[in-house]
């Protein structure tokens, strides 16, 4: 039994209300108060959860850990640095058995945070510290493995021999997205010319209207295929794609029923195991260090290779020829046959 509340962290909470709208909460998970639980979970968020995906898994993920560790969980949800440092220091004060951290916007803050308590275990989600102190746990994601099994589905499939990514930022991290997908298609297909845009902006990860914009440019480029990782984003890229001439893949979950006919494929990334895998560890007294979760530890992966990918909504479950060299290519990663390059260690 767990019970789960939501709430907006301390800067964003001050301006709703200023604006007359008040936090939310989980009105099916109950109170956070409820006295039969003895353990408990803080998870903050880089921003608002809204329709990001990857935040929805980790906060899925949290609910899980609690269910199975009889914990109550509650989610602070920030706005801007500013409001994830304020809830950081919150969660701090409440001193629960774990703090979870999401995401690389995060990283600097919680890493601090660990140093300046020592008594008090926090999680990373998807970055990890260099120097990570004894009570720094992180779960990391090789998202390079399932992008590049994406591009080779791309690289086969392309009409136009081009093909195009969209990221939020450029940045090494999100180049994980980029690269490895190119470079999938271009094993698979050497002609292939490939295009790149960044959303960038004030909110990279959620606006809709500049993702869609920058996909229009990919596709005004000849591509016929577009890797969509950005975040939030990505509905603006699945608008653009409806609207024109080319198919788009998802990130993280499977975005091919939020959009169906208009994408080929997800690049998924499993964070809601990782979280309740390694809050686990931390209940069990073996918190500290690192896990990477990559194809061979079913940490991603790709939709097309699920069992249920006929009803997926997925378009790559017309073409069972490209589903067949992805899973050879999946398992070439996994014996380490193929390796692929981490943008962010490549020299």
């Amino acid at each position: 039994m767990s019970t789960l509340t939501r709430r907006i962290g301390a800067v964003a909470l001050t301006a709703a209300l200023v604006a007359g709208v008040s936090a939310c909460s989980s009105s099916d998970a109950g109170s956070s108060d409820d006295a039969s639980l003895d353990k408990s979970i803080i998870l903050i968020t880089p921003t608002a959860v809204g329709s990001n995906n990857f935040l929805k898994l980790a906060v899925e993920g949290a609910e899980a850990a609690g269910k199975a560790n009889g914990a109550k969980v509650d989610i602070y949800e920030s706005k801007d640095p500013a409001s994830i440092q304020q809830n950081i220091d919150e969660a701090v004060r409440a001193a629960p058995d774990v703090i979870i951290g999401v995401s690389f916007s995060v990283l600097d803050q919680v890493t601090a945070a660990a140093a300046d308590n020592p008594d008090q275990q926090f999680l990373l989600i998807d970055t990890s510290a260099e120097e990570p102190t004894d009570n720094l746990t992180a779960a990391v994601f090789k998202e390079y493995e399932s992008n590049y099994l994406i591009g080779v589905e791309a690289g086969l499939l392309t009409q136009t021999n081009s093909i195009g990514a969209i990221g939020a930022l450029d940045t090494p991290f999100i180049h994980r997205w980029i690269d490895p997908f190119f470079a999938g298609a271009k094993s698979v297909n050497p002609e292939v010319k490939t295009t790149q845009q960044y959303v960038g902006g004030d909110n990279p990860f959620g606006d809709q209207a500049r993702a869609k914009a920058q996909a229009q440019i990919i596709a005004d480029s000849g591509a016929d295929y577009v890797n969509a990782a950005a975040s939030a984003g990505n509905l603006g890229v699945f608008e653009a794609a409806a609207a024109g001439s080319f198919k788009a893949f998802g990130v993280d979950s499977n975005q091919c029923l939020e959009s169906p006919g208009n994408v080929v494929d997800n690049s998924i990334k499993r964070v809601d195991v990782a979280v309740e895998n390694a809050v686990k560890d931390i209940f069990a007294g073996n918190g500290g260090g690192f896990k990477s979760y990559g194809l061979a530890e079913g940490g991603v992966g790709v939709t097309g290779l699920e069992d249920d990918v006929a009803s997926s909504k997925c378009l790559i479950a017309e073409h069972p020829d490209v589903i067949e060299k992805v899973a050879e290519v999946r398992d070439q990663i996994v014996s380490g046959e193929i390796t692929v390059e981490d943008p962010l260690t490549a020299g």
